[in-house]
Parts: structure tokens; sequence; C-alpha cells
């Protein structure tokens, strides 16, 4: 019972949780804004603004909503965007401004070199070259900050451009020349950039250079270039005829700016060149007749304006009601909360007094369930108080071991230092039983003492007491003294050995060498060895074992 009530509450609070958000979440993802986005940039490239402002103006909303920084300044600066085509340049302005501060405020200098660049060429269309100039400087002063050089060479380029409008070529020269390189990638703007330095040419006098270099582009690029790259270089090589007084040649590439139905704008520069052209034939009537086409063209074109002013007054109209209608939505969607909350107050009092119910039911079972478990607990506290007596007595028997292997040592040291003594002892035994020989030696090969008989009976009594010098024997029973177990252990492992033979292993388990032996046994070195040798021989010792570790290990 206690674990269905357990599963139970699992469940009703997993289905709560995901009740709870399921309104809050809904539609309200970044992929929808993002899409929302992708399609208000696709209206505008088709000129379909009202389309495109409600798309940008729905991703707005959702994005200041959610705090999408990113989001919300690309929508915000594609509306400046329809609002330039739209030709209303001070409305755009106030989006681009807007997009800046959020740039600036909460995205990367990406972001406010984009928005940077816009706000520029609004300027420039307006004819305010010094704020243009600020504004593409600032773009391309962050582009170099942080490296971009794409950015790098297409704000050079529009600096660059900006410079020809000023006619400053000296400066447009140095900007175009910085972007060629950085551009070499992207062949369209690298073509714009190259009828920059050719402007550039014309407008410091070198007609002929510029008019060449701008035919063979022409000639050459046809597959790179777009129709207002094929219109700059139509209008340079035009321009460069008219300075070098060729009217005719002039004249046809003037005509050409005028076919495909250009724009009023393109429309109203080639009018202004035929005039001058004929201005100059002395074709007055002709060129009067441009400069009543330009008059015409620049009423169209205000006729134009004035119908993108009503285009935008109508999208701003619909972007109003569009405005409404979400507030009317954002309401519908809050009673609809509303309501929603309500039920699951509802639900949740109803499944608060089922789990009362329950909690109730399942007291009792707890209660068996607690009792079960605390004789339980007697029981592995008895079984545990057994357990630590064991272990104590455990503790007990290996702290009497230490005890005992504590003592053990104790006596091993003993009969270490034993032992030492005993060594230092025989070493001095031997060394002035060796110093007594050497003596005796050299005494008896002087020619005075052999016939002096009694120092020659002196010299024999005093080898007569290193053979049976006493403390030698007194030696051997401290030995067997302290290091009883060795000695015992000894005779019980090899009973064949006899009482010298016990006595020289003595000696070379207190690692005496064959020389110290051979002088406290008085014998010679030589025969020291053989006795070794035979000893082992007797012990029967393995060759590869030495008689000292063979001792050692007893």
């Amino acid at each position: 019972m206690l674990i269905s009530f357990r599963q139970f509450k699992y469940w009703f609070f997993s289905i709560l949780i995901s009740l709870f958000f399921s309104i809050a979440t809904k539609a309200n993802t970044i992929e929808k804004c993002d899409s929302l986005i992708v399609a208000g940039v696709e209206a505008l490239n088709k000129n379909e603004h009202i389309k495109s402002l409600e798309y940008l103006t729905q991703a707005r909303t959702l994005s200041e909503k959610n705090r999408w920084y990113k989001q919300s300044f690309l929508a915000i600066n594609n509306i400046g965007a329809n609002y330039y085509r739209l030709l209303e340049y001070g409305e755009a302005l106030n989006y681009y401004i807007e997009a800046y501060s959020i740039a600036l405020k909460e995205l990367d200098a990406k972001y406010e070199m984009i928005v940077l660049n816009n706000i520029a060429i609004l300027y420039s269309k307006e004819k305010n070259y010094e704020k243009a100039n600020e504004y593409f400087k600032k773009a391309y002063d962050i582009a170099k900050q942080n490296n971009d050089d794409l950015k790098i060479g297409l704000y050079a380029m529009n600096l660059g451009n900006l410079a020809n409008e000023q006619l400053n070529p000296k400066l447009a020269r140095s900007y175009f020349n910085e972007a060629l390189p950085l551009l070499i990638s992207q062949q369209n703007f690298h073509l714009m950039a190259k009828i920059g330095l050719i402007q550039c040419d014309l407008d410091e006098g070198n007609t002929t250079k510029s008019r060449q270099v701008a035919l063979e582009l022409f000639e050459n690029s046809k597959n790179l270039s777009t129709f207002e790259a094929d219109l700059s270089l139509i209008t340079i090589i035009a321009k460069s005829y008219i300075k070098d007084n060729l009217l005719d040649e002039a004249s046809v590439y003037t005509k050409m700016l005028l076919q495909d139905n250009p724009n009023i704008e393109t429309k109203i520069m080639a009018f202004k060149l035929l005039s001058e052209i004929n201005f100059k034939k002395k074709n007055y009537d002709l060129a009067f007749s441009y400069k009543d086409s330009i008059i015409a063209s620049n009423a169209k074109l205000d006729a134009i304006k004035n119908g993108k002013l009503y285009e935008t007054s109508k999208v701003k109209f619909e972007i109003q009601n569009y405005q409404n209608q979400i507030k009317l939505n954002e309401a519908t969607l809050s009673n609809e909360r509303k309501m929603f909350y309500s039920i699951i107050a509802i639900i949740f009092i109803v499944v608060l007094f089922i789990i009362l119910i329950l909690q109730n039911l399942s007291v009792k079972h707890k209660q068996k369930k607690l009792i079960a478990e605390r004789n339980q607990q007697i029981l592995s506290l008895e079984l545990e108080k057994e357990k630590n007596e064991l272990l104590l007595l455990e503790k007990q028997l290996d702290e009497q071991k230490a005890i005992s292997l504590l003592e053990q040592e104790r006596l091993k040291n003993e009969v270490e230092q034993k032992n030492r003594k005993l060594s230092a002892k025989a070493l001095y035994l031997s060394g002035r039983n060796q110093m007594i020989e050497e003596v005796l030696s050299e005494l008896s090969e002087l020619p005075q003492v052999s016939k002096d008989a009694l120092l020659v009976n002196h010299i024999q009594t005093l080898k007569t007491h290193l053979k049976t010098d006493n403390e030698w024997d007194n030696f051997i029973t401290h030995f067997e003294e302290v290091n009883q177990n060795f000695l015992t252990k000894l005779k019980a492992k090899h009973p064949n050995l006899i009482a010298n033979d016990i006595r020289f292993l003595s000696y070379i388990y207190m690692n005496l060498s064959t020389k110290e032996i051979a002088s406290m046994l008085n014998i010679a070195p030589e025969s020291c060895r053989k006795r070794k040798e035979r000893i082992s021989a007797k012990m029967e010792i393995p060759e590869d074992i030495s008689l000292y570790d063979y001792l050692a290990t007893i």
C-alpha cells in the first residue's frame, strides 16, 4: 500500500509541473523567433514591406519578452532596413539607434559594427558626409580591434567611396588599397574596390588611364560584375570621354546607361551627362531637352518618394493594428492562464484530500513496520555488542603478542650486543697472539738467542702458553652461554661434529676472517682454509652456499 502511494504522489506532481509550464512555453521557443526573423528578411528582399514588418515586429515582441538580445537586435535592425527601403530615413535612423543601444549594452562588437555601417549609409544618402565618415570610421576601427579582415575590407571600401564623393581621391586611394587584398575572396566586393580606384584616377585627371582600365574591366568581368558595377564603369568611361572632349564616344556610353530600364536616379545622371555633352557640341535645343528630362525625372522621383511616404504611413497603420491584435491576444492568453490556474488549484485540492486519506490508511502499516524495525535494531545491537567483545579480546591478544615480540627483540638485541663484545675480545686475543708469535719468531732467528739456553727455554714456554691458553676456553664458554640456541641447533642438525669443529664454526658464525681464526687457533691460514673446506664437506653444504650464510640460517 505504501509503495503504490509513493508512486501515485510522484506521478501526480510530475503531471502537475508539466501542465504548469505548458502555457508558459507554448510556441515561445527561440527557434520560432529565429524563423520569424528569417521570414521577415526574405519578405524585405522581395520588397513586401508590410509582411516583413509584421514578422519582424512579432519577433521583436517575443525576443524582448524573453530577453533574447541577439534576436531583438536583428529584428529591430531589419525593421530599420524596411524604412530605409521605403525612403523613410528618419524612421530608419530611430530603429538603427535603438539596435545600436542593444549592441552596446548586451552584444559584442560584431553587431555594433553592423548597425554603425547602416547608420553611416543613411547619412551618406542625406549628403551628411561628416556624420557618415564618423560612423563608417567607428565601424572600421572596431573591425580592426577584432582583427575581422573581411569587415575591415568592406568598411575601408565604404570610406573610400565616401572620400570619392567628397572629391578627395588621395584619401580614397589609401582606403581602396587597404581593402583590395582583404576582399580578394569576395569577388563582387573586390570588383567594386577596383572601380573605386578607377574613380580616383579620373578625379585626379588621369582620364586616359581610368578609361583604359575601366574598359578592360568592363570587357573582362562581365561574368562577375553586377548591374551596379556595370553602371559605375560605364559612367566612369563616359565622364573620361567628356573630360577629353571626345563627345561622340561619351554620348555612346552615356546612352548605354539608359538601356535595360534603369531607376530614376540613374536616368537623372544620364540626362545630366547628355545635357553636358550637347552643350559642348552646341546642340542647345537637345541640351535643353535633356534638362527638361532632368526636371521631369526629378518630379517623378518626388512622386515616388510621396508614394513611398504613403506606403510608409500605410505600413505604420498596419503595424499599429498588428500591435493592437497582439495586445488582444495577450489579454486572451492572460484569461486562459487564470482559468488554467483555477482548474489546477481545484485539482490540487482534490488530490491533496485523496493524499491525506491514503496517508491515514498507511499509518497502521508504518507503525507495524516501525515495531519490526525496532526489534531488528535491538537484535542488531546485541550482535554488535558480542562483536565488540570479540574485537576487544582480539585486541588484547594482539597486545600480548606485540609485547612478546618486543621481549624477543630485546633478548635478540642483548645476544647481538654480547656477540659483539665476544668478537671484540676474540679479535683482541687474535692480535695479541699474532704479535707474540711474530716476536718469538724474530727472537728465534737471532744467533745470540740460540746460544742462551735459558732464553730458549723461556721462548718454548711462551709457545706452549699460546697453545694451551685458558682464555680461549673461557671465550668459547661465554659464546655457548650467549648463543645457546645456535649451538643446540647446530649439534642437533649435525651430530657428527666434534668439539674442535664446533669451536671453529663458532668463529665463522661471528664472521671472523680466515686469518683471524688461524691466529686464534695458532695454525697457518692455509690450514684454516682446508679445515673450513673439510667441515663444509662433513656438513654436506652445497658448493654454491658459503659456510657463513649457511650458519646464519640456523
